[in-house]
């Protein structure tokens, strides 16, 4: 009886190998990589609205702890510059900085859930942290190829006593890497409201990082396009970066 366990024992190795890791495996490790523990960048914000018009911004973006501490600040145009976003506890506490009036105010909680700059990501979209993980159930709808790369399709369900961002998010992750190349965003009439593809995924210091992200929105007939022109994930904050005294500067 030994004998005939330790010959299959292998055998069933191989057959739980083959089956793949689960959806919550695929979640985990998605956030990981999309959140790591610090990073400096500096990036272009395109935004062609529903009539048309092209807005196009420059910015400078800090992030710490995972994401959890983020802080945006605007170079570009003129018009805005200096104009900055705090966002704490993965943007549950949101503070603004506006140059004119030179005051700062404190965003009501559910200001998470609006556009960033007239953009089509919410200051929610731009948090980070472990939200996938702990407002959504998963689960692998099916295995297919898109963008020329084998996926992981991902449904997430939210977990309503969770207040999730959204109802469902549909997701697709690539398997080399296990990072995600699209996600669709649903509302509670089950419409696919707004839709992120990630592109020109490149490995930085070890991080693969996309460097252009174009969100969608499909009801309103608009999109973002934010690029990513520098960043490094070597950067360590110095005590009280992320404060409200630091958004004027």
């Amino acid at each position: 009886m030994k004998l005939k366990l330790l010959l299959l024992s292998p055998f069933l190795l191989l057959i739980a190998h083959a089956q793949g890791p689960t959806a919550d495996q695929i979640v985990d490790r998605v956030t990981n990589i999309m959140s790591p523990e610090n990073s400096h960048s500096k990036g272009s914000q395109t935004i062609i609205t529903s009539s048309g018009k092209e807005r196009v911004f420059e910015f400078e973006s800090w992030a710490a702890e995972k994401g959890k501490s983020t802080l945006t600040r605007y170079t570009k145009p003129a018009a805005i510059r200096g104009q900055a976003f705090l966002m704490l506890n993965n943007a549950d506490d949101i503070w603004s900085y506006f140059p004119r009036t030179k005051r700062i105010r404190k965003l009501a909680s559910h200001a998470k859930k609006q556009k960033m700059q007239g953009s089509d990501f919410t200051y929610e979209d731009m948090g980070g942290g472990d939200v996938f993980q702990k407002k959504f159930k998963s689960r692998i709808l099916t295995e297919e190829t898109r963008d020329g790369a084998p996926t992981w399709k991902i449904e997430m369900s939210g977990i309503p006593e969770e207040d999730p961002p959204y109802p469902k998010i549909i997701m697709w992750v690539r398997q080399s890497d296990y990072y995600p190349i699209a996600l669709d965003y649903y509302n509670e009439k089950d419409f696919n409201t707004k839709s992120l593809v990630l592109s020109d995924i490149q490995l930085i210091e070890e991080y693969p990082t996309a460097m252009e992200m174009v969100m969608t929105d499909n009801k309103e007939r608009s999109s973002t396009t934010m690029r990513t022109l520098e960043i490094t994930y070597a950067w360590e904050p110095p005590k009280g970066f992320f404060s409200e005294r630091n958004l004027k500067k």
